[in-house]
């Protein structure tokens, strides 16, 4: 099945938010086929959006990006307590991001 893109996905509660504001939205809910391709489109709109806000809006941003990353996770079927042992896991065996070490090459 081909999934059509028209369209974005948004929080749970945004139809509710515009009805409020006197504005009609019109929806869909996703089918399981499309959720997927959806949360990865997201996630990318979010780290743009975050890649290109500002020092202030920045925290606001890299929150919308662990809200799709938790959503992702849910979606292959890990808690955020498992999807945490993971990243613990590869912090053990390859390290963090803490030293802020650039490889420039190798000889």
């Amino acid at each position: 099945m081909t999934v059509s893109m028209v369209g974005k996905l948004v929080r749970d509660k945004i139809p509710k938010i515009m009805l409020a504001k006197g504005v009609e939205p019109v929806f869909y809910i996703a089918a399981p086929e499309e959720r997927r391709k959806r949360l990865r489109r997201k996630f990318m709109e979010e780290v743009r959006e975050y890649l290109s806000a500002d020092e202030e809006s920045g925290p606001e941003e890299l929150a919308d990006v662990l809200e799709v990353t938790l959503t992702l996770a849910k979606d292959h079927g890990l808690s955020p307590d498992q999807l945490e042992e993971i990243r613990k896991k590869k912090e053990l065996e390859r390290g963090a991001f803490d030293d802020w070490i650039i490889l420039t090459g190798t000889r």
